[in-house]
Protein backbone atom coordinates (compact mmCIF):
# COMPACT_ATOMS: atom_id res chain seq x y z
CA UNK A 1 0.00 0.00 0.00
CA UNK A 2 1.63 3.45 -0.99
CA UNK A 3 2.64 5.35 2.17
CA UNK A 4 0.15 8.01 1.85
CA UNK A 5 -1.95 5.72 2.72
CA UNK A 6 -1.13 4.09 5.50
CA UNK A 7 -1.71 7.42 7.24
CA UNK A 8 -5.36 7.69 9.15
CA UNK A 9 -7.53 10.55 7.48
CA UNK A 10 -9.35 11.67 10.46
CA UNK A 11 -6.60 11.51 13.26
CA UNK A 12 -3.43 11.48 10.98
CA UNK A 13 -1.79 8.78 12.70
CA UNK A 14 0.16 5.81 11.14
CA UNK A 15 -2.19 2.56 10.58
CA UNK A 16 -0.76 -0.48 11.65
CA UNK A 17 -0.79 -4.07 10.22
CA UNK A 18 -3.60 -5.88 11.86
CA UNK A 19 -3.64 -9.04 9.15
CA UNK A 20 -3.71 -9.71 5.40
CA UNK A 21 -5.74 -10.89 2.61
CA UNK A 22 -4.64 -13.91 -0.14
CA UNK A 23 -6.57 -14.67 -3.28
CA UNK A 24 -4.92 -17.44 -5.77
CA UNK A 25 -4.92 -17.00 -9.67
CA UNK A 26 -4.35 -20.00 -12.17
CA UNK A 27 -1.82 -19.00 -14.71
CA UNK A 28 -0.07 -21.12 -17.34
CA UNK A 29 3.73 -22.18 -17.77
CA UNK A 30 4.26 -23.16 -21.34
CA UNK A 31 5.98 -26.44 -21.93
CA UNK A 32 9.87 -26.69 -23.08
CA UNK A 33 11.80 -28.99 -24.98
CA UNK A 34 15.62 -29.32 -23.61
CA UNK A 35 18.59 -30.93 -25.00
CA UNK A 36 19.70 -33.84 -22.81
CA UNK A 37 23.69 -34.92 -23.09
CA UNK A 38 24.83 -37.88 -22.93
CA UNK A 39 29.07 -37.46 -22.07
CA UNK A 40 30.33 -41.02 -22.44
CA UNK A 41 33.89 -41.03 -21.14
CA UNK A 42 37.11 -42.89 -23.28
CA UNK A 43 39.78 -45.13 -21.56
CA UNK A 44 43.02 -46.55 -22.68
CA UNK A 45 46.13 -48.37 -21.58
CA UNK A 46 49.15 -45.64 -21.54
CA UNK A 47 51.80 -48.36 -21.68
CA UNK A 48 49.79 -50.21 -24.60
CA UNK A 49 49.55 -46.93 -26.31
CA UNK A 50 53.51 -46.36 -26.09
CA UNK A 51 53.82 -49.50 -28.02
CA UNK A 52 51.16 -48.88 -30.44
CA UNK A 53 53.50 -45.43 -31.47
CA UNK A 54 56.74 -47.63 -32.17
CA UNK A 55 57.31 -48.05 -36.45
CA UNK A 56 55.52 -51.57 -37.37
CA UNK A 57 57.56 -54.14 -39.42
CA UNK A 58 56.65 -55.12 -42.69
CA UNK A 59 55.98 -58.98 -43.81
CA UNK A 60 58.59 -59.60 -46.46
CA UNK A 61 57.40 -60.15 -49.87
CA UNK A 62 58.49 -64.06 -50.31
CA UNK A 63 55.65 -64.19 -47.24
CA UNK A 64 53.54 -61.97 -48.35
CA UNK A 65 53.15 -63.66 -52.18
CA UNK A 66 49.44 -64.00 -52.31
CA UNK A 67 48.18 -67.59 -53.27
CA UNK A 68 45.22 -68.34 -55.47
CA UNK A 69 42.96 -68.36 -52.93
CA UNK A 70 43.89 -65.01 -50.90
CA UNK A 71 44.61 -63.18 -54.02
CA UNK A 72 40.46 -63.57 -54.82
CA UNK A 73 39.50 -62.65 -50.96
CA UNK A 74 39.48 -58.99 -49.77
CA UNK A 75 39.35 -59.98 -46.71
CA UNK A 76 43.25 -61.58 -46.38
CA UNK A 77 45.34 -60.63 -43.40
CA UNK A 78 48.11 -60.54 -45.87
CA UNK A 79 47.28 -58.42 -49.11
CA UNK A 80 50.32 -56.56 -49.62
CA UNK A 81 54.36 -56.87 -49.46
CA UNK A 82 53.90 -53.42 -47.22
CA UNK A 83 51.06 -54.61 -44.95
CA UNK A 84 52.06 -53.47 -41.24
CA UNK A 85 51.45 -56.40 -38.33
CA UNK A 86 50.64 -55.60 -35.43
CA UNK A 87 52.87 -56.32 -32.31
CA UNK A 88 50.63 -54.76 -30.06
CA UNK A 89 47.30 -53.23 -29.96
CA UNK A 90 46.03 -50.22 -27.59
CA UNK A 91 42.36 -50.76 -26.49
CA UNK A 92 40.20 -47.95 -25.93
CA UNK A 93 36.49 -48.59 -24.22
CA UNK A 94 33.97 -46.08 -23.88
CA UNK A 95 31.44 -46.07 -20.96
CA UNK A 96 28.15 -47.53 -22.37
CA UNK A 97 25.39 -45.13 -24.00
CA UNK A 98 22.25 -45.37 -21.94
CA UNK A 99 19.91 -47.88 -23.55
CA UNK A 100 16.89 -45.31 -26.01
CA UNK A 101 13.97 -46.00 -26.78
CA UNK A 102 15.05 -45.77 -30.63
CA UNK A 103 18.39 -46.46 -31.22
CA UNK A 104 20.43 -43.71 -32.47
CA UNK A 105 17.39 -41.67 -32.54
CA UNK A 106 16.47 -38.14 -31.75
CA UNK A 107 13.76 -38.49 -29.38
CA UNK A 108 13.65 -38.95 -25.69
CA UNK A 109 11.26 -40.78 -23.95
CA UNK A 110 9.47 -37.63 -22.42
CA UNK A 111 9.18 -36.74 -26.24
CA UNK A 112 8.04 -39.84 -27.94
CA UNK A 113 5.36 -39.38 -24.50
CA UNK A 114 4.43 -36.15 -25.28
CA UNK A 115 3.07 -36.73 -29.15
CA UNK A 116 1.56 -40.40 -28.34
CA UNK A 117 -0.30 -38.55 -25.55
CA UNK A 118 -1.47 -35.80 -27.71
CA UNK A 119 -2.62 -37.66 -31.02
CA UNK A 120 -3.73 -41.11 -29.05
CA UNK A 121 -5.35 -39.68 -25.70
CA UNK A 122 -6.19 -35.66 -27.03
CA UNK A 123 -6.66 -36.55 -30.72
CA UNK A 124 -4.23 -33.91 -31.64
CA UNK A 125 -3.14 -34.66 -35.42
CA UNK A 126 0.45 -34.54 -35.85
CA UNK A 127 0.33 -32.44 -38.44
CA UNK A 128 -0.93 -29.67 -35.82
CA UNK A 129 1.91 -31.33 -33.03
CA UNK A 130 4.20 -30.12 -36.32
CA UNK A 131 3.56 -26.43 -35.70
CA UNK A 132 3.12 -26.74 -31.90
CA UNK A 133 6.89 -28.22 -31.54
CA UNK A 134 7.47 -25.78 -34.47
CA UNK A 135 7.04 -23.01 -32.04
CA UNK A 136 9.63 -23.65 -29.54
CA UNK A 137 12.20 -23.28 -32.60
CA UNK A 138 12.98 -27.20 -33.80
CA UNK A 139 11.51 -27.93 -37.32
CA UNK A 140 10.36 -31.52 -37.35
CA UNK A 141 8.65 -33.36 -40.12
CA UNK A 142 5.20 -35.00 -40.43
CA UNK A 143 6.91 -37.70 -41.49
CA UNK A 144 9.42 -38.16 -39.05
CA UNK A 145 6.99 -37.63 -35.94
CA UNK A 146 4.91 -40.62 -37.98
CA UNK A 147 8.00 -42.65 -37.70
CA UNK A 148 8.03 -42.20 -34.28
CA UNK A 149 4.79 -43.60 -34.02
CA UNK A 150 5.70 -46.81 -35.67
CA UNK A 151 8.90 -46.58 -33.36
CA UNK A 152 7.42 -46.42 -30.30
CA UNK A 153 4.65 -49.19 -30.92
CA UNK A 154 7.64 -51.42 -31.85
CA UNK A 155 9.07 -50.74 -28.57
CA UNK A 156 5.96 -51.09 -26.53
CA UNK A 157 4.49 -53.88 -28.96
CA UNK A 158 5.86 -56.66 -26.25
CA UNK A 159 3.92 -55.15 -23.56
CA UNK A 160 1.15 -55.24 -25.83
CA UNK A 161 0.79 -58.92 -26.29
CA UNK A 162 1.15 -59.48 -23.10
CA UNK A 163 -1.95 -57.33 -22.05
CA UNK A 164 -4.12 -59.17 -25.05
CA UNK A 165 -2.75 -62.39 -23.30
CA UNK A 166 -4.04 -61.30 -20.17
CA UNK A 167 -7.22 -59.64 -21.09
CA UNK A 168 -7.90 -63.27 -22.98
CA UNK A 169 -8.10 -64.83 -19.14
CA UNK A 170 -11.17 -62.84 -17.98
CA UNK A 171 -14.15 -64.49 -17.00
CA UNK A 172 -15.91 -62.02 -19.50
CA UNK A 173 -14.30 -59.89 -22.45
CA UNK A 174 -16.80 -57.49 -24.24
CA UNK A 175 -16.01 -56.71 -28.16
CA UNK A 176 -17.24 -53.89 -30.45
CA UNK A 177 -15.67 -52.59 -33.63
CA UNK A 178 -15.29 -48.93 -35.68
CA UNK A 179 -14.49 -47.67 -38.69
CA UNK A 180 -10.68 -47.11 -39.55
CA UNK A 181 -10.54 -45.57 -42.57
CA UNK A 182 -7.11 -46.65 -44.07
CA UNK A 183 -4.89 -44.71 -47.26
CA UNK A 184 -4.05 -47.02 -50.05
CA UNK A 185 -1.04 -47.64 -51.44
CA UNK A 186 -0.86 -45.82 -54.85
CA UNK A 187 -4.84 -44.45 -54.42
CA UNK A 188 -5.43 -41.26 -53.21
CA UNK A 189 -8.95 -42.64 -51.76
CA UNK A 190 -9.17 -44.76 -48.56
CA UNK A 191 -10.52 -48.14 -47.70
CA UNK A 192 -11.91 -49.11 -44.34
CA UNK A 193 -9.78 -50.66 -41.44
CA UNK A 194 -11.49 -52.27 -38.23
CA UNK A 195 -10.53 -51.16 -35.08
CA UNK A 196 -11.54 -53.69 -32.45
CA UNK A 197 -11.72 -52.84 -28.80
CA UNK A 198 -11.62 -56.04 -26.45
CA UNK A 199 -12.37 -55.31 -22.81
CA UNK A 200 -11.46 -57.55 -19.81
CA UNK A 201 -12.92 -57.77 -16.63
CA UNK A 202 -12.20 -56.49 -13.15
CA UNK A 203 -8.86 -59.01 -12.80
CA UNK A 204 -7.55 -58.51 -15.76
CA UNK A 205 -8.76 -54.74 -16.48
CA UNK A 206 -7.09 -53.82 -19.67
CA UNK A 207 -9.02 -52.06 -23.17
CA UNK A 208 -6.31 -53.72 -25.75
CA UNK A 209 -7.41 -52.47 -29.47
CA UNK A 210 -7.20 -54.65 -32.35
CA UNK A 211 -6.18 -54.10 -36.26
CA UNK A 212 -7.70 -55.74 -39.05
CA UNK A 213 -7.66 -54.56 -42.57
CA UNK A 214 -11.20 -55.73 -42.85
CA UNK A 215 -14.52 -56.37 -40.97
CA UNK A 216 -14.53 -59.97 -41.68
CA UNK A 217 -15.45 -62.83 -39.01
CA UNK A 218 -12.11 -63.80 -38.91
CA UNK A 219 -11.15 -60.39 -36.89
CA UNK A 220 -12.62 -61.37 -33.73
CA UNK A 221 -12.41 -64.80 -34.52
CA UNK A 222 -8.84 -64.64 -34.51
CA UNK A 223 -8.93 -62.43 -31.34
CA UNK A 224 -10.88 -65.17 -29.44
CA UNK A 225 -9.13 -68.23 -31.53
CA UNK A 226 -7.61 -69.45 -27.97
CA UNK A 227 -10.54 -68.08 -25.36
CA UNK A 228 -13.27 -70.04 -23.42
CA UNK A 229 -15.40 -67.79 -20.90
CA UNK A 230 -18.01 -65.38 -21.92
CA UNK A 231 -18.52 -62.99 -24.38
CA UNK A 232 -20.55 -60.09 -24.86
CA UNK A 233 -21.48 -58.12 -27.91
CA UNK A 234 -24.30 -56.77 -30.14
CA UNK A 235 -26.05 -59.06 -32.57
CA UNK A 236 -23.88 -58.47 -35.45
CA UNK A 237 -23.86 -60.76 -37.88
CA UNK A 238 -19.76 -61.01 -37.89
CA UNK A 239 -20.27 -62.97 -34.50
CA UNK A 240 -22.44 -65.40 -34.94
CA UNK A 241 -19.66 -68.37 -35.98
CA UNK A 242 -18.12 -67.54 -32.31
CA UNK A 243 -20.27 -69.08 -30.30
CA UNK A 244 -20.75 -72.84 -32.40
CA UNK A 245 -17.93 -74.38 -30.94
CA UNK A 246 -19.67 -74.11 -27.27
CA UNK A 247 -16.29 -72.82 -25.43
CA UNK A 248 -17.05 -69.21 -25.59
CA UNK A 249 -21.19 -68.54 -24.13
CA UNK A 250 -22.98 -65.40 -25.74
CA UNK A 251 -23.78 -62.93 -23.31
CA UNK A 252 -26.80 -60.22 -24.92
CA UNK A 253 -26.68 -56.81 -24.10
CA UNK A 254 -30.02 -54.69 -23.16
CA UNK A 255 -28.68 -51.12 -24.14
CA UNK A 256 -29.15 -52.97 -27.92
CA UNK A 257 -32.81 -54.26 -27.13
CA UNK A 258 -33.87 -51.02 -25.62
CA UNK A 259 -32.25 -48.90 -28.62
CA UNK A 260 -35.18 -50.37 -31.32
CA UNK A 261 -37.39 -49.81 -28.69
CA UNK A 262 -36.32 -46.18 -28.54
CA UNK A 263 -36.03 -45.93 -32.46
CA UNK A 264 -39.35 -47.39 -32.29
CA UNK A 265 -41.30 -45.11 -30.68
CA UNK A 266 -42.29 -42.84 -33.86
CA UNK A 267 -44.82 -45.46 -35.39
CA UNK A 268 -46.19 -47.33 -32.00
CA UNK A 269 -45.62 -45.03 -29.05
CA UNK A 270 -47.77 -47.04 -26.64
CA UNK A 271 -46.12 -50.19 -27.04
CA UNK A 272 -42.53 -48.70 -27.37
CA UNK A 273 -43.12 -46.81 -24.25
CA UNK A 274 -44.28 -49.46 -22.31
CA UNK A 275 -40.91 -52.04 -23.47
CA UNK A 276 -38.66 -48.81 -22.30
CA UNK A 277 -40.23 -48.86 -18.86
CA UNK A 278 -40.00 -53.20 -18.49
CA UNK A 279 -36.45 -52.27 -19.80
CA UNK A 280 -35.81 -49.46 -17.23
CA UNK A 281 -36.51 -51.06 -14.23
CA UNK A 282 -33.95 -53.46 -14.98
CA UNK A 283 -31.63 -50.67 -15.06
CA UNK A 284 -32.73 -49.80 -11.83
CA UNK A 285 -32.23 -52.72 -9.87
CA UNK A 286 -28.52 -52.52 -11.35
CA UNK A 287 -28.13 -48.97 -10.40
CA UNK A 288 -29.73 -50.02 -6.83
CA UNK A 289 -26.87 -52.48 -6.56
CA UNK A 290 -23.88 -50.71 -7.23
CA UNK A 291 -24.86 -48.35 -4.74
CA UNK A 292 -25.30 -50.75 -2.11
CA UNK A 293 -22.08 -52.11 -3.05
CA UNK A 294 -20.41 -48.80 -2.91
CA UNK A 295 -22.63 -48.19 0.41
CA UNK A 296 -21.19 -51.36 2.34
CA UNK A 297 -17.73 -51.34 0.04
CA UNK A 298 -18.40 -54.83 -0.55
CA UNK A 299 -15.33 -56.61 -2.46
CA UNK A 300 -15.27 -58.46 -5.70
CA UNK A 301 -16.95 -62.09 -4.57
CA UNK A 302 -19.38 -59.92 -2.38
CA UNK A 303 -20.29 -57.55 -4.72
CA UNK A 304 -21.06 -60.71 -7.11
CA UNK A 305 -23.25 -62.10 -4.77
CA UNK A 306 -25.63 -59.37 -3.99
CA UNK A 307 -25.75 -58.52 -7.42
CA UNK A 308 -26.98 -61.70 -8.19
CA UNK A 309 -29.11 -62.15 -5.94
CA UNK A 310 -31.07 -58.85 -6.38
CA UNK A 311 -31.20 -60.25 -10.16
CA UNK A 312 -32.89 -63.12 -9.04
CA UNK A 313 -34.87 -61.90 -6.99
CA UNK A 314 -35.99 -59.49 -8.50
CA UNK A 315 -35.00 -58.85 -12.23
CA UNK A 316 -35.49 -62.29 -13.33
CA UNK A 317 -39.66 -62.54 -12.92
CA UNK A 318 -39.90 -59.04 -14.34
CA UNK A 319 -37.91 -60.67 -17.43
CA UNK A 320 -40.44 -63.53 -17.40
CA UNK A 321 -43.10 -61.45 -17.66
CA UNK A 322 -41.14 -59.41 -20.55
CA UNK A 323 -40.86 -62.47 -22.57
CA UNK A 324 -44.94 -63.20 -22.03
CA UNK A 325 -45.74 -59.75 -23.06
CA UNK A 326 -43.00 -59.91 -26.42
CA UNK A 327 -44.57 -63.37 -27.07
CA UNK A 328 -48.62 -61.61 -27.35
CA UNK A 329 -47.22 -58.31 -29.37
CA UNK A 330 -45.18 -60.09 -32.04
CA UNK A 331 -49.00 -61.02 -33.80
CA UNK A 332 -50.71 -57.51 -32.90
CA UNK A 333 -47.86 -55.55 -34.88
CA UNK A 334 -47.29 -55.24 -38.53
CA UNK A 335 -44.41 -57.59 -39.24
CA UNK A 336 -42.13 -55.02 -41.18
CA UNK A 337 -42.42 -52.22 -38.92
CA UNK A 338 -40.19 -50.88 -36.71
CA UNK A 339 -41.47 -52.18 -33.33
CA UNK A 340 -41.77 -55.81 -34.82
CA UNK A 341 -38.24 -55.57 -35.63
CA UNK A 342 -38.02 -54.23 -31.84
CA UNK A 343 -39.64 -57.37 -30.52
CA UNK A 344 -38.42 -59.60 -33.11
CA UNK A 345 -34.75 -58.66 -32.06
CA UNK A 346 -35.27 -59.34 -27.97
CA UNK A 347 -37.52 -62.52 -28.60
CA UNK A 348 -34.28 -63.48 -31.04
CA UNK A 349 -31.88 -63.41 -28.50
CA UNK A 350 -33.76 -63.79 -25.76
CA UNK A 351 -31.72 -66.79 -24.22
CA UNK A 352 -28.42 -64.28 -24.53
CA UNK A 353 -30.32 -61.47 -22.72
CA UNK A 354 -31.31 -63.31 -20.01
CA UNK A 355 -27.47 -64.96 -19.36
CA UNK A 356 -26.64 -61.55 -17.23
CA UNK A 357 -28.99 -63.17 -14.27
CA UNK A 358 -26.98 -66.25 -14.31
CA UNK A 359 -23.85 -64.26 -13.08
CA UNK A 360 -22.86 -61.78 -10.83
CA UNK A 361 -19.83 -60.72 -12.50
CA UNK A 362 -21.92 -60.16 -15.87
CA UNK A 363 -22.80 -56.74 -17.14
CA UNK A 364 -26.66 -55.99 -18.15
CA UNK A 365 -24.92 -54.37 -21.90
CA UNK A 366 -21.68 -54.07 -23.51
CA UNK A 367 -21.67 -50.08 -23.20
CA UNK A 368 -18.18 -50.33 -21.96
CA UNK A 369 -16.56 -51.49 -25.18
CA UNK A 370 -18.93 -48.82 -27.06
CA UNK A 371 -17.14 -46.09 -24.84
CA UNK A 372 -14.02 -47.63 -25.87
CA UNK A 373 -14.75 -46.99 -28.89
CA UNK A 374 -15.36 -42.82 -28.59
CA UNK A 375 -11.44 -42.30 -28.54
CA UNK A 376 -11.09 -43.99 -32.26
CA UNK A 377 -14.14 -42.41 -33.16
CA UNK A 378 -13.08 -38.73 -31.98
CA UNK A 379 -9.58 -39.07 -33.27
CA UNK A 380 -10.40 -40.18 -36.99
CA UNK A 381 -12.52 -36.86 -37.14
CA UNK A 382 -9.29 -34.48 -36.56
CA UNK A 383 -6.05 -37.45 -38.42
CA UNK A 384 -8.85 -38.67 -40.79
CA UNK A 385 -6.89 -41.75 -41.89
CA UNK A 386 -4.16 -44.31 -40.81
CA UNK A 387 -1.52 -44.46 -43.87
CA UNK A 388 -1.26 -47.83 -44.01
CA UNK A 389 -2.87 -51.32 -42.74
CA UNK A 390 0.57 -50.91 -40.61
CA UNK A 391 -0.45 -47.49 -39.40
CA UNK A 392 -3.23 -49.28 -38.11
CA UNK A 393 -1.59 -51.78 -36.41
CA UNK A 394 0.83 -48.94 -34.27
CA UNK A 395 -2.33 -46.74 -33.89
CA UNK A 396 -4.15 -50.90 -32.31
CA UNK A 397 -0.93 -50.74 -29.88
CA UNK A 398 -0.52 -47.03 -28.88
CA UNK A 399 -4.59 -46.37 -28.21
CA UNK A 400 -4.40 -49.59 -26.37
CA UNK A 401 -1.83 -47.58 -23.78
CA UNK A 402 -3.03 -44.76 -23.48
CA UNK A 403 -6.75 -45.87 -23.23
CA UNK A 404 -5.88 -48.29 -20.48
CA UNK A 405 -5.14 -45.63 -18.98
CA UNK A 406 -7.94 -43.61 -19.07
CA UNK A 407 -9.45 -46.61 -17.35
CA UNK A 408 -7.74 -46.47 -14.23
CA UNK A 409 -7.29 -42.60 -14.24
CA UNK A 410 -3.84 -42.99 -14.80
CA UNK A 411 -1.60 -39.76 -16.02
CA UNK A 412 -0.64 -41.16 -19.56
CA UNK A 413 2.19 -39.23 -20.19
CA UNK A 414 4.03 -39.85 -16.88
CA UNK A 415 2.96 -43.33 -17.68
CA UNK A 416 4.39 -43.61 -20.90
CA UNK A 417 7.55 -41.52 -20.35
CA UNK A 418 8.39 -43.92 -17.55
CA UNK A 419 7.52 -47.43 -19.57
CA UNK A 420 9.66 -46.03 -22.32
CA UNK A 421 12.24 -45.14 -20.66
CA UNK A 422 12.25 -48.92 -18.46
CA UNK A 423 11.36 -50.97 -21.31
CA UNK A 424 14.85 -50.35 -23.84
CA UNK A 425 17.14 -50.78 -20.41
CA UNK A 426 14.95 -53.71 -19.07
CA UNK A 427 14.44 -52.04 -16.02
CA UNK A 428 11.46 -54.48 -14.71
CA UNK A 429 10.86 -57.88 -13.24
CA UNK A 430 8.38 -59.33 -15.74
CA UNK A 431 6.26 -57.21 -18.55
CA UNK A 432 3.04 -57.83 -16.27
CA UNK A 433 4.80 -55.14 -13.74
CA UNK A 434 4.37 -52.64 -16.36
CA UNK A 435 0.61 -53.11 -17.06
CA UNK A 436 -1.17 -49.70 -16.17
CA UNK A 437 -2.82 -50.37 -13.31
CA UNK A 438 -0.23 -52.69 -11.27
CA UNK A 439 2.35 -49.72 -12.43
CA UNK A 440 0.22 -46.85 -10.96
CA UNK A 441 -0.31 -49.43 -8.11
CA UNK A 442 3.89 -49.25 -7.49
CA UNK A 443 3.60 -45.65 -7.85
CA UNK A 444 1.77 -45.63 -5.05
CA UNK A 445 3.08 -47.69 -2.91
CA UNK A 446 6.24 -45.70 -3.67
CA UNK A 447 4.97 -42.31 -2.97
CA UNK A 448 3.22 -43.82 0.19
CA UNK A 449 5.61 -46.54 1.96
CA UNK A 450 3.34 -47.14 4.67
CA UNK A 451 0.21 -47.32 3.14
Amino acid sequence: MPEAEKICPCCQTPRIKIGEETSEQLDYLPAKLYICEHVRLKYACPNCAKDAAKPLPTVPASIAAPSPTTAESPSSPVAAASTPVAIGSTVVVVAPKPAQPIDKGLPGPGLLAFVITSKYYDHLPLYRQQGIIGRFGVDISRSTLCDWMAASADILRPLYDAMLADVLLSWVVQIDETRLPVLQKGNIKTKSGRLWAVIGDRDHPHNVYHYTATKARDGPAGILKNYKGFFQADAANVFDGIYQPGDIVEVGCWAHARRYFHEAKTGDAARAAEALARISFFYDVEREAKKIIEQQQLDGAQADALRLQMRQERTLPKLHEFADWLDAQVNLVLPKSPIAQAINYARKHWQALLRFTERGFLNIDNNASERAMRPAALGRKNYLFAGSDEGGRTTAVLYTLTQTCRRHGIDPFAYLQDVLTRLPKGDFQELADLFPHRWAAAQRAKADPSA
